[in-house]
């Protein structure tokens, strides 16, 4: 039997959609158990948390189903790639220090089986959103992490689910994908294909299943979707690459084909 990697992002815990955050949960968790057995690699792109951060003592409440099956992935020793997302930027060295899952703050290149991978959420990537490139830049500054640890954890998950839940307003829906022009991802990925060529650009972020070929005709940005509604992940079999839906009845993939 073939093994196969899996790429899925945004499942946007702690935050309620179509369904209950821990109805969800239990979902992430059916899905992992039903593709176990022929998982080569976990890819998790990102905002896996609509909302985290960790004290030295404490993390957020809650996701033990979640934590459960990640650790019983690692105690069969396949391997789990944990990138941070604009909504779990704050991840630390919970993860790496309980479960041996490393994380991944910037973007990264794999090469699987002979194709090159451009793995990473995809926030701040590409023109544009300016703003949120100036938030990014105050998040990630060492001594506004210090001064947060500083606040009770009642208060600073508070206004950590108080910001997430902004962020979100500020975001909308989706626009669907239509203009690769306005796509700051594609733009990003056209750009980084003049420095270095790759065969995949995989993102999380947009909150949209999108499978678009770069105009060389042979690279692909993928979109891995999200979880609130969608409920998309891709695979890669080491041959092709498909996005995948798990129990959804929205199985709109966006873009222009392969």
């Amino acid at each position: 039997m073939s093994k196969k990697i899996y790429f899925a992002s945004d499942f946007h815990l702690g935050a309620d959609a179509l369904e209950t955050t821990d109805v969800r949960e239990k979902k992430i968790v059916n899905w992992l158990s039903s593709v176990q057995h022929d998982m080569k690699a976990l890819y998790l792109v990102g905002d896996v948390f609509d909302h985290w951060f960790e004290y030295k003592k404490v993390v957020p409440k809650g996701y033990f189903r979640l934590f459960g099956k990640l650790a019983e992935l690692r105690d069969a020793q396949i391997p789990i790639y944990f990138f941070t997302g604009n909504h779990d930027m704050w991840m630390f060295r919970y993860f790496e220090e309980y479960f041996g899952i490393p994380i991944y703050r910037k973007p990264i290149v794999h090469t699987i089986d002979g194709k090159k991978f451009f793995i990473g959420h995809g926030d701040g990537l590409g023109p544009g959103d300016h703003g949120y490139k100036f938030i990014k830049r105050v998040f990630d500054n060492k001594v506004c992490q210090w001064l947060f640890r500083w606040l009770h954890p009642d208060l600073g998950i508070w206004l950590m689910q108080f910001f997430s839940a902004k962020s979100r307003q500020y975001t909308g829906d989706e626009a669907p994908f239509s203009d690769p022009n306005k796509e700051w991802l594609v733009q990003f990925a056209e750009d980084q294909e003049q420095v270095e060529s790759h065969d995949f650009y995989i993102f999380g972020h947009r909150h949209l299943p999108i499978d678009y070929t770069l105009s060389n005709g042979k690279s692909r940005y993928i979109n891995l979707g999200e979880w609130m509604y969608a409920s998309s992940y891709g695979v890669w079999d080491g041959h092709s690459f498909e996005l995948k839906f798990y129990e959804s009845s929205l199985t709109k993939i966006y873009g222009n084909g392969k």
